[in-house]
């Protein structure tokens, strides 16, 4: 590689899991000046300096709101036209459809709409495609098909901006389709009534950073402002005493689907899901209240719920069960339905885990095969493409690159893309596409999804291996793990565990602050669980003293996992993020490790 290359962090080149460490602040100054303006401790004031918060922001950033962020909806080019059209649709009785894609940020965006609409007064339809039967997006036989059962209007969600086909067959049998999608679009933008996406290349809005279910957000406000001004809600004759909805309910909704969908948790999607955990937490969505209850969530909710344990359960269904199983729990309103369809979930999301693993397996033994290339790209007959986006992002983690997984069948390969910091893949994937290597494909710069004819594998390996090179030479690219400065065991207290949580939502764009512990002894260790090593780090007194327990997930058999169990090593510095223990009802301080370094400079 070439390039500039950053000082490592504490001498450490190489850890325990292979990556470079880099202090993430750039300016000390700063973060000294934020702490003493905010009354904080300095680490805070790092962390903050290293997030982009001046001193202006900090205030707001610490208490993010919408009034602050959200912007008036109809900035965003076709907005206008969607509005107009959807209000008259709801005035005239006509009927609307919504065509959602199968995870999960299609299923909150068109959950979100179902629920706005029948607020509103006007019944939806929902719509997603079988995964296996169907592949992604609109295709021409569903929507003629709703066009047949006398739908009159479509909102496509998460997915449209690049069915050309598909959307002139629509528009050709009398259908009115309207896009509501945040994927990288082309120039040539398809036959629809309106295309409302941040990231048309003629938009100039600057949120292009939403997910789709944030752009149906706005489309929600801007139709419920819309029917505001035709009289459609109050007491009058016209209005038929229809109270106005209140949106501010279904930001439950919109967090989940933000943070699942990997976008950057910064600005408006900072305070959409910081609102939207407050939402959450008062278990008025039926549906969410039941998957709670099926998980044993009953602690406040944080991103990490989302992400980790309520998302891949609203997935499940698209993956390996029912496309719209998901759409379906977050829609009722019916208890027992709920309590029904959460189980469903929650049982096909363990059985999703079970493919996932195998595929998993399989995957990392050809990848491990191939540690040279600059890319991991895996294939195989047979794999389950439910789970493809899963594994990609698994060994995207793993290897510290760019991951394609493809799934071949009958000559075609289903394949889902997961990227790094710095390499956007979706751009690549588009590209290709405009070559000719694809049958279809698209995504944003941390995924991408595609369809590729197995002749033609090979050169879309090629193609793509040669883009991410470029990009990694370019930016001198390699695994990394970006530290928020050191910490000593008798500073990490309940206290500065909470002010670090008021940086948060954490996520994509916004990590969640990691700090390391230098020259730290392991005073014991065990594997506890599912190849998880615990243990309790000391420090000596000449460093303060103090002891801190922690917990390395998944890490026994890893060379990070014998490096902690391993007693006769001398110190260590580790790596991870602060959490509050409130196991059994006490209140402490954990660790949950990333890695380790040998304290004394020795590459592992």
């Amino acid at each position: 590689m070439t390039g500039r290359r950053e000082p490592v962090f504490l001498g450490v080149e190489r850890s325990f899991t292979g990556k470079r460490w880099h202090e993430r602040l750039a300016d000390a100054r700063l973060g000294l000046t934020l702490a003493q303006r905010l009354s904080v401790p300095e680490i805070i004031g790092r962390a903050l300096a290293a997030r982009g918060v001046g001193v202006e922001d900090a205030e707001a950033y610490l208490n993010p709101t919408l009034k602050r962020s959200f912007p008036d909806p109809r900035h965003l080019i076709d907005m206008d036209v969607a509005v107009e059209r959807l209000v008259r649709a709801v005035g005239a009785g006509e009927r609307i459809a919504v065509f959602g894609d199968y995870d999960v940020d299609g299923a909150t965006s068109a959950a979100l709409i179902k629920r706005f609409f029948a607020a509103a007064g006007a019944e939806v339809v929902v719509y997603i495609p079988d995964r296996l039967k169907e592949g992604y997006g609109p295709n021409e036989a569903a929507l003629i098909k709703l066009r047949r059962q006398g739908i009159d209007v479509v909102i496509t969600v998460d997915c449209g901006i690049s069915a050309h086909g598909p959307l002139a067959a629509a528009a050709e049998a009398g259908l009115d389709v309207i896009v509501v999608d945040h994927h990288v679009a082309e120039a040539k933008l398809p036959r629809a009534l309106a295309v409302i996406n941040p990231n048309r290349l003629d938009e100039h809005s600057p949120h292009g950073a939403l997910a789709a279910v944030g752009v149906a957000y706005l489309l929600c406000v801007a139709v419920n402002a819309g029917l505001r001004e035709a009289g459609w809600y109050g007491d009058g004759a016209a209005a038929g005493g229809r109270a106005e909805p209140d949106l501010i309910r279904w930001l439950d909704l919109v967090a989940l689907g933000t943070v699942c969908d990997m976008v950057p948790l910064t600005g408006l999607n900072r305070a959409l899901v910081s609102q939207g955990l407050k939402v959450l937490a008062r278990r008025r969505n039926t549906g969410l209240a039941a998957l709670a209850d099926v998980v044993g969530l009953d602690a406040r909710p944080e991103a990490w719920h989302l992400g980790f344990v309520l998302g891949p359960r609203i997935n499940a269904g698209g993956r390996v069960g029912d496309a719209d199983l998901g759409v379906r729990l977050l829609a009722t309103t019916d208890e027992s339905e709920a309590r029904a369809l959460a189980a469903r979930l929650d049982e096909q999301n363990a059985e999703r885990k079970v493919i996932e693993a195998a595929v998993l397996d399989q995957a990392q033994a050809q990848a491990e095969g191939e540690r040279g290339a600059g890319v991991v790209f895996v294939s195989a007959q047979g794999w389950h493409p439910g789970v493809i986006g899963i594994v990609a992002s698994t060994l995207a983690r793993r290897f510290g690159r760019p991951a394609l997984v493809v799934a071949l069948q009958n000559g075609v390969g289903k394949g889902s893309g997961r990227s790094v910091r710095g390499v956007d893949l979706g751009s690549s994937v588009i590209a290709a596409r405009q070559e000719g290597l694809l049958i279809d494909g698209g995504g944003h710069p941390m995924a991408a999804g595609f369809t590729v004819a197995r002749d033609k594998l090979g050169a879309f390996r090629e193609f793509i291996e040669a883009r991410v090179a470029a990009e990694i030479e370019a930016g001198d690219i390699g695994p990394t793990l970006m530290l928020d400065g050191a910490l000593k065991p008798e500073a990490t207290t309940i206290e500065l565990v909470d002010l670090i949580q008021r940086l948060g939502p954490f996520g994509s764009g916004n990590a969640e602050p990691r700090f390391a512990f230098p020259s730290i002894r392991v005073a014991k260790a065990d594997v506890v669980g599912e190849n998880h090593v615990r243990c309790f780090l000391t420090a000596s007194e000449r460093q303060g003293g103090g002891r801190l327990k922690a917990i390395a997930f998944r890490s026994a058999g890893t060379a990070l996992g014998d490096a902690l169990l391993d007693r006769s090593r001398l110190a260590l510095h580790v790596a991870g993020h602060v959490r509050r223990d409130d196991w059994m009802g006490r209140e402490g301080v954990q660790l949950l490790i990333d890695d380790a370094a040998p304290a004394h400079g020795e590459i592992p």
